[in-house]
């Protein structure tokens, strides 16, 4: 069965390629959800339309569907603004 930490730590290896800080430790990741092997992320990007947007996300969902167990993965785009 997957849970949140395993998610939350897997995420710590995905990094803003402009900043080099993963995505946990910047504070992208505002939500992980599980329903049995479902995982759904809600996060947000530190600028609206991010160029790096398509990537980033390629590459959580990516990570997160690595994880033994892990059935499939939606991440969610909230419009909430990033602060440090």
């Amino acid at each position: 069965m997957v849970d949140k930490d395993t998610v939350i730590t897997a995420l710590r290896d995905v990094y803003d390629p402009e900043l080099g800080i993963n995505v946990v430790d910047l504070g992208l990741i505002k939500e992980v959800k599980i329903d049995n092997s479902d995982v759904t992320i809600d996060m947000i990007f530190t600028i609206p339309g991010c160029p790096l947007r398509d990537y980033m996300m390629s590459q959580i969902k990516e990570t997160v569907e690595s994880i033994e167990g892990v059935k499939s993965v939606t991440v969610n785009i909230l419009d909430d603004v990033w602060s440090w």
